[in-house]
């Protein structure tokens, strides 16, 4: 822990006659990062912060306003170095990193020494680079050299407040509508019966109705088998019955863009007199496309019978 200083005590000097805790010149770059008089972050100091937030250089006279009277604050971490010092070279930046990290927990003030006799005097200084943790008002711990982020993490750890859990934002319920669609997907069908039925009356609009409809297809699968009906429509494109047949099946599971794919290949193929079976698979894609929950799937089958059509 820290030894006892002469600036531990109120009103105190550091040697230079007359300055005092009252005569002190502001600080003229103070950090923006702020927090609460126990040194827990507002909210408003959760936004992203910057270097120039929580970073900032001080010379002595400003070591007063800058270091003591902030630290009452927020705790502000001195980094105290000089330009020819190598280890002071390489502990800067990870200083820096951290406190941008910290998410304004603590802002670092970084005091050249060189210009700073009497501050290296106050705190009896023998080394560099020599890293001084002030919280309200007092210097509270200090390592020396430049030690491993990990380190130094560990240090501030000790004497920081927790970083604010994050605000979870509340969940918000389903409407019934959201929760019959989901109930369906999973193929809860009677539930989704349920809920749909307790929907009064006057709240019955487009979404309940096709919301009906994809509950009645899902309770009846059409007849027949997939690998026949794909043989057939590989034997002959034009077996429309066998097209019609299979894309009522893949509308039954649920996919969609398949189903659209074989009625829109009808739409396509069919060259009769009066072309009925075009007609029919016209009407069937209007249908699923009302109930159809796959957005992409319903605007692609829309582009293309558009332009099967023109």
């Amino acid at each position: 822990m820290f030894a006892k200083t002469p600036f531990d005590t109120a009103g105190y000097s550091y040697g230079k006659p007359g300055l005092t805790a009252s005569s002190a010149p502001a600080t003229p770059t103070a950090p923006t990062a702020t927090a609460t008089a126990t040194g827990t972050p507002t909210a408003q100091d959760m936004a992203p912060l910057t270097k120039a937030d929580v970073v900032f250089d001080i010379t002595e006279p400003e070591f007063e306003s800058g270091v003591l009277e902030l630290s009452m604050q927020v705790p502000v971490l001195l980094d105290c170095w000089a330009p020819w010092c190598g280890p002071c070279r390489s502990l800067g930046p990870v200083l820096e990193k951290l406190a941008v990290d910290y998410g304004g927990r603590f802002v670092l003030a970084k005091i050249n020494t060189d210009e700073a006799p009497q501050i290296s005097a106050a705190l009896r200084m023998r080394s560099i680079p020599l890293v001084v943790l002030f919280i309200g008002g007092r210097p509270v711990d200090q390592f020396v050299g430049a030690l491993p982020e990990g380190q130094i993490r560990q240090f501030l750890d000790r004497h920081l407040p927790a970083a604010p859990e994050p605000e979870v934002p509340a969940e918000v319920p389903p409407t019934p509508l959201q929760l019959a669609e989901g109930l369906i997907a999973e193929g809860a069908l009677d539930e989704a019966q349920s809920v749909l039925d307790s929907i009064p009356a006057a709240e019955h609009d487009d979404t309940h109705a096709a919301m009906l409809k994809r509950l009645a297809l899902a309770r009846n699968r059409p007849p027949g088998d997939v690998a026949s009906l794909q043989a057939r429509v590989a034997a002959n494109g034009r077996d429309f019955e066998a097209r019609f047949a299979l894309g009522a099946l893949h509308a039954w599971a649920g996919e969609w863009a398949l189903a659209f794919e074989q009625l829109l290949e009808v739409v396509l193929r069919d060259k009769a007199e009066g072309k009925p079976d075009r007609e029919r698979a016209r009407q069937q894609l209007i249908e699923w496309f009302g109930i159809c929950p796959d957005a992409d799937a319903v605007s692609r089958g829309r582009r293309y019978l558009g332009m099967y059509l023109n």
